[in-house]
């Protein structure tokens, strides 16, 4: 945040949160552990109540889902898409490095151009579904990014990801609080 001239807060604290313009959900971690984490502190039903611009980074994504095969646990369910381990003999797994997405019309992704790249470290993938607005190939198509509402959800690496990373924090910033949910 602070390479594109922003300050950010870290925090789990329910009051910070709910005061915050935008809330940025990042991980990295295992989803059992993490929902624990979250329950145990309210942020659970905290993160699903929020009416202000989200966005989810990775495990933020994934706990955004439904359920994820990772730990057999169930997820905040903002997004009803399902989170799966990757499957495959022949791939790498975890998924790490540069790939492409192939997005939809989202505000997270204008000025992109076409297919951009963008940087993966992950082993589970979010199911393509209605909320899916970005899509990568690796192993099999996958949900890169969701979006419903007010919530917005990328699986790979923003901060990773160079100029496009950048650009898509940007755009994020410049989601407008005012839309109607």
């Amino acid at each position: 945040m602070r390479r594109i001239g922003q300050e950010a807060v870290v925090t789990d604290n329910p009051d910070v949160i709910r005061a915050a313009d935008r809330v940025i959900f990042p991980g990295v971690g295992e989803a059992s552990t993490t929902m624990r984490y979250l329950r145990e502190h309210g942020l659970d039903d905290l993160i699903r109540s929020l009416k202000q611009p989200t966005l989810g980074i990775c495990i933020g994504l994934q706990l955004m889902c439904a359920y994820s095969e990772e730990g057999d646990t169930e997820c905040l369910g903002i997004f009803d898409e399902r989170v799966t381990r990757f499957k495959s003999s022949v791939h790498k797994i975890p998924h790490m490095g540069w790939n492409t997405i192939r997005a939809k019309n989202s505000p997270l992704f204008a000025g992109l151009g076409k297919d951009p790249h963008v940087y993966y470290v992950h082993s589970y993938c979010a199911q393509l579904g209605e909320h899916t607005v970005a899509v990568t190939d690796y192993v099999q198509p996958f949900s890169a990014a969701l979006h419903k509402d007010n919530f917005y959800a990328v699986q790979f690496h923003p901060e990773k990801s160079s100029l496009v990373g950048e650009q898509i924090l940007k755009n994020f910033l410049g989601i407008s609080e005012t839309l109607k949910y």
